[in-house]
């Protein structure tokens, strides 16, 4: 993910305060229904922690992000949590799970880094290990606050996910409008 919008701790704390409110419980609620609890998670791209927050209810979750900015934060306000410094491409980690999760966080990806991100997920799951990310749903990309965010649809979500993993539901749903935003479940191949 190229950018600098996630690196300042103005544009962090910026982001915090738009993101106040902000949740994927219901996207959650979603992984719950084929993920047990207790299951181990990688969050990838935990940003301010809303949603590291509610999958620490019911899983052994480790937050991750690319901004040292973002982790201090996580840290400062979670300082029994686990978390570790990715990049959502290359998840440089010896470390094993059963799930992977993001919200909104893989759309900042081109295509091919998209890819090479399932395949590594595929790498540090566990046998029968989840997916369960969110995208915005579209056609095409563009610079958004000097962030790259490249939109999805079912079509091409399959064609990335599919090669590594059994598509278990991809559903279409409302962040702010109706059907902006596309959810992929999968299962480990």
């Amino acid at each position: 993910m190229t950018g600098e919008y996630y690196k300042t701790k103005e544009s962090v704390e910026e982001y915090i305060k738009l993101a106040n409110d902000v949740n994927g419980r219901h996207l959650i609620e979603r992984l719950e229904q084929v993920l047990p609890h207790n299951a181990i998670v990688l969050e990838i791209g935990s940003g301010p922690g809303n949603d590291w927050k509610i999958l620490n209810e019911c899983y052994d979750v480790v937050g991750s992000d690319n901004s040292t900015e973002f982790l201090k934060y996580l840290f400062s306000k979670n300082p029994k949590g686990e978390f570790l410094e990715l990049d959502a491409i290359t998840l440089k980690t010896d470390k094993k799970f059963d799930g992977t999760y993001s919200n909104k966080v893989m759309h900042h990806l081109n295509d091919n880094d998209l890819m090479d991100s399932v395949k590594r997920q595929y790498g540090i799951l566990n046998p029968k290990g989840i997916v369960c990310h969110s995208f915005w749903k579209g056609e095409g990309s563009e610079i958004f606050k000097g962030l790259f965010v490249n939109y999805h649809s079912e079509e091409t979500l399959k064609r990335v996910f599919q090669h590594y993993f059994e598509i278990l539901s991809i559903v279409d749903y409302k962040e702010f409008e109706d059907n902006d935003s596309i959810l992929l479940i999968g299962k480990k191949k």
